[in-house]
């Protein structure tokens, strides 16, 4: 792999940002000095993206294009991704690690979105307005307090207690509402929450029941039609997490039967790739269902707040090598260098690499101001500050050292 023995010039760093980001991140990019910057709206088609990859250094994309191995071999230049938005299943994150790539992400930035969406929808659905609103434009005049319920009083089933399954249980009890938690691990509760020992036990208490888990292989289909009918017939089923969690035919099967009362779905197992694609999902047949295209973290405030922290992240780990937030990397947190190169040097976790590297200074006789390291699993991490003079000649010893996969100079 090609290493760059100077500090590439802020106006030769090409940064793609895809999905229509925010201009937040646009406006980040140009305070810290990078004006190189090509925003696109959509995503691109695989073919447009492995072209378009070529030679860009930082890449910013959404939830829409997925990056793999063939991806990042085509990225000859690429140092960092950004994904701006809180999951990161669209990345493969092993191979951004085996070619040294960072991967930062915004874990923290729609939670306030996402948990006001879903209070809304619940109580459009335990009120029956999808319902009825469906009716009133076919001109049917559906005036009953039948089936229509106030979520005071309601309990409310989080299943997966993280960032946004915690907020969301603080709103709802302000709301009125006991809040009831189902997580494959102990969590420690915010106000009067209770953490409940089975996801059967918490189905069949809530009244409403709403999902904030990863994709992963114990969530895939983890509403299939068994679970379904543990659900009271007067509950409703809310998911805004993602889409391959909730066995859609199964769910159609249960609204079908009235089964339960009604449901809300922001993501599904297959999604259009633009907004000029269409949307199809046996959900669709159902006036009692409220259908979102994906929208959970999609507000303003959300949108202006990840363009701003993914962008400042991707700054540091340009600028001075930080590290920190990233999802794949070892975590570094990193002071500024003023008057010293920095080298930065990711390997394979093997042992004697940090031996290897300072017997390069030692041999040379060169100076070391600061070090760090940092290691997972996988990689190791070294960053080491010394005198700009014999920058060259420790750039390239380390470069020869076993297991390096990249190394980088700042200055």
């Amino acid at each position: 792999m090609t290493t760059a023995r100077t500090s590439l010039s802020k106006d030769k760093i090409r940064i793609l940002l895809l999905e229509g980001i925010s201009d937040t991140a646009v406006d980040n990019f140009a305070r810290a000095g990078y004006r190189n910057v090509e925003l696109v709206n959509g995503s691109l088609s695989r073919e447009d993206l492995l072209q378009a990859v070529s030679g860009v250094h930082l890449l910013g994309i959404r939830s829409r294009t997925q990056l793999d191995a063939d991806v990042f071999a085509a990225a000859n230049r690429l140092i960092g991704v950004g994904c701006f938005c809180i999951g990161t299943n669209q990345v493969d994150l092993l191979a951004a690690l085996n070619r040294g790539i960072p991967v930062f992400n915004a874990p923290f930035s729609n939670t306030r979105s996402v948990a006001e969406l879903v209070i809304a929808e619940a109580i459009l659905l335990l009120r029956g307005v999808p319902e009825k609103n469906a009716l009133a434009h076919r001109g049917v005049w559906l005036k009953t307090a039948r089936q229509s319920y106030e979520l005071r009083g309601k309990t409310l089933g989080i299943i997966g207690y993280g960032n946004i399954g915690s907020q969301l249980g603080v709103l709802a009890e302000s709301l009125g509402m006991r809040v009831r938690f189902y997580d494959v691990t102990r969590k420690l509760k915010l106000g009067n929450a209770e953490q409940v020992d089975s996801l059967r036990d918490l189905l069949g208490e809530a009244d409403v029941v709403t999902l904030h888990v990863p994709d992963t292989p114990s969530t895939r289909n983890m509403i299939d039609a068994t679970t379904l009918g543990y659900m009271k017939r007067s509950a409703v089923l809310l998911n805004a997490s993602r889409g391959q969690v909730v066995d859609i035919d199964a769910l159609a099967d249960a609204l079908e039967a009235r089964q339960i009362l009604g449901a809300a779905i922001d993501v599904f197992p297959e999604e259009p790739r633009s907004n000029d694609d269409p949307f199809v999902s046996p959900l669709t047949q159902f006036d009692n269902v409220i259908l979102t295209p994906h929208v959970g973290g999609s507000t303003v405030e959300a949108q202006e707040n990840i363009g701003r922290e993914v962008s400042e992240r991707l700054t540091m780990w340009s600028d001075n090598g930080s590290s920190i937030g990233s999802v794949n990397f070892p975590p570094v947190a990193l002071p500024s260098h003023p008057g010293k190169h920095r080298l930065l040097h990711i390997h394979r976790n093997i042992p004697g690499v940090l031996s290897a590297i300072n017997k390069v200074f030692s041999e040379n006789g060169l100076n070391i101001s600061a070090q760090y390291l940092q290691t997972n699993a996988e990689i190791g991490y070294v960053v080491v500050d010394t005198d700009a003079e014999h920058s060259d000649v420790a750039l390239e010893g380390i470069r020869k050292v076993e297991g390096t996969i990249r190394t980088r100079v700042l200055f």
